[in-house]
């Protein structure tokens, strides 16, 4: 048996820690980075954010082949512990990618009002495909930590009276 394989991501925001650790059980804000991919298509987000509790976030990619067909990713969750702002673990997989969870833990840093660092942490475990998808899963999240910075600072024009932005009469 080999070692442990541990994914650790870190990202910092410009936002309050309460903010970003709100955003992960938020199924509004959670469908618009969490699992999505350039690719892929968020059809659904379910969050029960409390120990106990599920998330099912499913997103349809298209198949490896090169084809037009597409298949449905379930990537499901058990929240083991939520201590907003700061932690957030959850046993974790990827339906039809593996039927074993991993365990993810979420720790997030204040580091001012308006300033917070998260450090995401994967174990993986000890198998081969452990060994084998650690860069690609290391991606993965950094990807999604950089989309979550994306959604939490973005401005949107929806609250502004009279601008029906460009294109409208």
């Amino acid at each position: 048996m080999t070692s442990p394989v541990t994914v650790r991501v870190t990202h910092r925001y410009s936002v309050s820690s309460e903010r970003v650790f709100d955003a992960w059980l938020n199924p509004a804000l959670a469908a618009r980075f969490l699992f999505a991919t350039r690719t892929g298509n968020i059809l659904h987000c379910e969050i029960d954010p409390s120990v106990g509790g599920e998330f099912t976030v499913t997103d349809r990619r298209p198949t490896a082949d090169g084809d037009e067909s597409f298949f449905d990713a379930q990537h499901r969750g058990v929240y083991v512990e939520i201590a907003r702002p700061h932690r957030l673990a959850f046993d974790f997989n990827v339906e039809p990618y593996s039927d074993e969870p991993t365990r993810v833990v979420i720790d997030i840093v204040s580091m001012g009002p308006n300033l917070c660092e998260l450090v995401l942490t994967h174990n993986l475990g000890s198998d081969e495909t452990a060994q084998v998808n650690a860069d690609r899963t290391r991606k993965g999240w950094a990807t999604m930590l950089a989309q979550l910075d994306k959604v939490l600072t973005t401005r949107t024009w929806g609250g502004l009276g009279g601008f029906k932005g460009p294109g409208s009469a």
